[in-house]
């Protein structure tokens, strides 16, 4: 069967967070300790996602209908705000397709650049090899009150 590519919108969001908090579960855990991905994964979905979807920023891939990632990217401040792959469907190059869709859609809407984003720190190879630059180690406050270390990275 074929990847597909297409917009997200709001009614596709329970079904990218129920991707997302497996994608957490299970592939983060190598990087993170237990209690962290518990409480990580355990969180609601933000209130930011029907935002960043109503701007246009979501991209779903899909592969009949089957749901094999997402990424969002914040129009407004060029922020990748998250790239998800189902860990099952990992080695096909989704995430790096569907990182390479928020670009496209960064340049048809002529958004300034670089481009950013806070990596988790299992996701910083991947990054990596898609052309983004390691900045600096940092702190993302997560809305579970917790902070979780991850890498700041950018792309121009």
């Amino acid at each position: 069967m074929t990847i597909t590519f297409h917009p997200a919108n709001v009614a596709d969001i329970p079904a990218m967070w129920a991707l997302r908090t497996r994608a957490v579960r299970l592939s983060c855990a190598s990087h993170y300790a237990p209690d962290v991905i518990d409480r990580w994964s355990a969180t609601p979905t933000p209130d930011s996602y029907v935002r960043l979807l109503n701007q246009g920023g979501g991209l779903l891939a899909r592969e009949g209908d089957v749901l094999l990632g997402y990424a969002i990217l914040n129009t407004a401040s060029g922020e990748v705000d998250a790239v998800f792959v189902d860990p099952a469907q990992g080695g096909r190059g989704v995430g790096r397709r569907l990182l390479a869709g928020l670009e496209a859609l960064a340049d048809s809407l002529a958004l300034a650049r670089p481009l950013f984003l806070y990596a988790a720190l299992n996701a910083v190879a991947f990054y990596q090899a898609a052309g983004f630059v390691r900045r600096r180690d940092a702190q993302y406050a997560h809305p579970a009150g917790m902070l979780l270390d991850c890498v700041y990275m950018d792309k121009a």
